[in-house]
């Protein structure tokens, strides 16, 4: 979890810990069935190796527009429902849009999408938001897609494959790096 005072921080300003001024990446996710959730949490892991940067992981019904103004750097994780971002991201960025903007440009930002079939609607939605906001994508989006067409096979818990997990540590160790270094 994130502590509230990140929506205190300014923005390359950072939280204080043994005297070091860090960055941060905040991770906001949405998940109904897990499998968002693990990836969102898999880039975390990786994203919290980098010792010169905070990483915050938030639901994206917690989320709000002075933590996105607090942060670096972006992270959005979402199921694919019915071709869409699911609601509650969509809410999330409905509440938060118009506060933001014109106060995020340029910063770097990624996806990630959990499937049952596709996902790629729902990562353009996400980039014409982030087109919006000027941020700036520091890689394609990582679709996973768990193949669930039935509604038990949608609805049942799912688990994220050792490989797609691998794939999800990996982008949040490169958004990491890179907001810590200054290159993004």
């Amino acid at each position: 979890m994130c502590p509230r005072r990140l929506a205190r921080r300014a923005p390359g300003a950072a939280i204080l810990t043994d005297g070091t001024l860090l960055k941060t990446l905040l991770i906001i996710y949405h998940s109904m069935t897990g499998g968002t959730q693990q990836m969102a949490y898999a880039a975390a892991h990786a994203a919290r190796k980098e010792p010169e940067l905070s990483t915050c992981v938030m639901h994206a019904r917690d989320a709000g527009a002075g933590d996105l103004l607090a942060a670096d750097g972006y992270l959005f994780a979402t199921p694919e429902n019915l071709a869409a971002m699911s609601g509650q991201m969509k809410d999330f960025f409905d509440r938060t849009y118009y506060a933001a903007l014109d106060r995020l440009n340029g910063r770097p930002y990624g996806v990630l999408i959990c499937a049952g079939s596709d996902g790629t609607q729902a990562a353009a939605q996400i980039d014409r938001i982030a087109t919006g906001w000027r941020l700036r994508a520091v890689a394609p989006p990582i679709i996973v897609c768990t193949h669930a067409q039935t509604p038990e096979s949608i609805s049942r818990p799912k688990k994220i494959p050792a490989e797609e997990l691998a794939r999800c540590e990996e982008l949040g160790a490169t958004l990491a790096a890179g907001i810590a270094l200054g290159i993004f």
